[in-house]
Parts: C-alpha cells; sequence; structure tokens
C-alpha cells in the first residue's frame, strides 16, 4: 500500500501548474501537473470506487470547474475546486497517471478519468478495487477522524507519550493506528522503530518520555528520507522511488543488519509481516515473559 512519502509524491507531482515556460519563454504542458487545468468531463468505470456522491451529482458538480490546488491528508490526496473537494485514497494498490487524452487506450484497471479542456487527463487506476473516492464540501467530512501529521509541528514527544500511555496495544500496531499519526503504514514504522531500537512488541505503554522522543525523530526521519527517494517502489503497485534500496530491515529477512551484523527477522504483530534485529531491537525481560 502507498505510504505517506509515497502519496506525497504524487501530491507534489500534481501539485505542479498545468502551465510552465521554456528557456525561450514559451508556454509548455508539464505531463504531471493538474493545478489550473478544468475539468471537461468525466468518465467513472467502477461504480463502486465512488463512496460520496452520486455518479450524476460529480459530473454535475465538477465537469467545468478549475483545479485550483493539490494538497495531502494522511494517506488521501486531496484535489481542490474552488467549491469542492475531490478525495482519493489510494489503498492497496491505487495509483494515478496523467496523460494526453487519447493517447493511450483504457485500460483494463482504470477506475476513473478526469478530461481536461487543454487536451489532457487524470485517470485513477486501481487493480484490486479498494481505493475510494469522495467529492465533498468540507474535507473533514471524510478525514476528521485522523489522528495528527508526522512531519507537523503538532507531533511532539509529548503528544505521542500522552497516547502510548493511554493504550493496551503493542507499539507496532499502535503507531498504524491512522487515529493516532496519520501516514504511517507498514514500511515507515518498521523503519522507524530500527532507528529507535524498540523492538515492535514492546508495549506502548512501557516507552519512556526519552524513547517517544527518539521516536518522534525517527518517525520524521524515514518519512523525510523516503520523500527525498520519491517513495520505495516495492512492487507493481508504486513506481518510480528507490527508497527500497536504503531499507535498514524492511523486506531484509535473512540479511545482516546495517549496524551489528545479526540476521535480519520476520514476525507477525498485529497480523502483519514485521521487520527487525533481534539484537538492535531487543525485549525487556518483562515483555519477554508476557
Amino acid at each position: 500500500m502507498p505510504e505517506l512519502p509515497e502519496v506525497e509524491t504524487i501530491v507534489r507531482s500534481l501539485a505542479n501548474p498545468a502551465t510552465d515556460s521554456d528557456e525561450s519563454g514559451q508556454s509548455t504542458v508539464l505531463t504531471r501537473g493538474i493545478v489550473g487545468r478544468t475539468v471537461q468531463s468525466v468518465s467513472l468505470l467502477w461504480n463502486k470506487s465512488l463512496a460520496f456522491p452520486s455518479t450524476a451529482n460529480l459530473e454535475k458538480l465538477i465537469v467545468g470547474r478549475k483545479i485550483m490546488s493539490v494538497d495531502r491528508r494522511g494517506k488521501f490526496i486531496l484535489i481542490n475546486f474552488d467549491q469542492q473537494v475531490l478525495l482519493i485514497h489510494l489503498r492497496m494498490s491505487g495509483d494515478i497517471r496523467v496523460e494526453r487524452s487519447g493517447d493511450n487506450e483504457i485500460r483494463k484497471h482504470d477506475r476513473l478519468i478526469l478530461r481536461f479542456s487543454d487536451g489532457w487527463q487524470m485517470v485513477f487506476h486501481d487493480p484490486r478495487k479498494f481505493g475510494r473516492i469522495w467529492l465533498v464540501e468540507r474535507v473533514e467530512e471524510v478525514t476528521g477522524g485522523l489522528g495528527c501529521e508526522p512531519l507537523s509541528s503538532e507531533f511532539t514527544a509529548e503528544y505521542l507519550f500522552a497516547h502510548l500511555q493511554s493504550t493496551t496495544r503493542r507499539i507496532k500496531p499502535f503507531l498504524l493506528d491512522q487515529t493516532i499519526i496519520a501516514g504511517l503504514g507498514n514500511i515507515y514504522t518498521d523503519e522507524a522503530l530500527f532507528l529507535s531500537s524498540i523492538h515492535p512488541l514492546t508495549p506502548a505503554r512501557e516507552i519512556t518520555l526519552m524513547q517517544a522522543e527518539s521516536l518522534v525523530r525517527s518517525i520524521r526521519n524515514v518519512l523525510e528520507e523516503g520523500i527525498r527517494r520519491n517513495g520505495a517502489s516495492i512492487d507493481w503497485v508504486y513506481r518510480g522511488g528507490d527508497f527500497q534500496n536504503h531499507f535498514k530491515v524492511y523486506q531484509r529477512t535473512g540479511e545482516p543488519c546495517v549496524l551489528c551484523g545479526t540476521i535480519i527477522e520476520r514476525i507477525v504483530v498485529g497480523q502483519r509481516g514485521t521487520h527487525l534485529c533481534p539484537h538492535c531491537q531487543r525485549l525487556t525481560e518483562k515483555t519477554a515473559i508476557n
């Protein structure tokens, strides 16, 4: 599933203005940018991709409207019109491409096409059909339950520590809870726990304030590095990034730890495959017994 860095990479590409100037001053079209483009028509190719509103209302509300900006909230892509916001959640296999209309045939797993008045189009492609689309007046109608943005100033050790003390869960499932931290997924959680030397099975309430400070720094570091490297391309779903070439533990089962040489292990925590170094991320005796 695309996580915060992968979604942020897509958003930054889409947020480019639709036109720019080359060295000669001539206006040129950027293939990935959609800001400033006006929707000419809408094709919904799989009705269940649209969570709200109806197909007819979707067309009525955005045809003829100009895209003002593109933002992100957690793992949601926010395409802002003057009065409405189109939210897209990629879920397990979603992706977005921008191309010239008519240059490419409709692909098997294309779910939504926004055709623009300048001859370009944006396509939502989703093989597994888990992705969802909403058109609402207020973003909070969909994202109101999300927790803190991990790259924001509100994400502090104090914020994290307070939530850690109020749960009986292990730290790995806790960090994946989108109502606490918006945007973290399996990859970046494993990487952040490794950088903080915290075992994924550690009870969240056993994390000290000092460890919480380290975890906040580690989460920010891995997310920022992921964004710098345009995310991770680890399967056929998301393409374009190279953070997978810099993983410390994720999907490195059987390989030596980059710090101590101990063999990386894979365990299951909260039904999620989890990667760790058993030497660098040791369980306390109390936790191991429990």
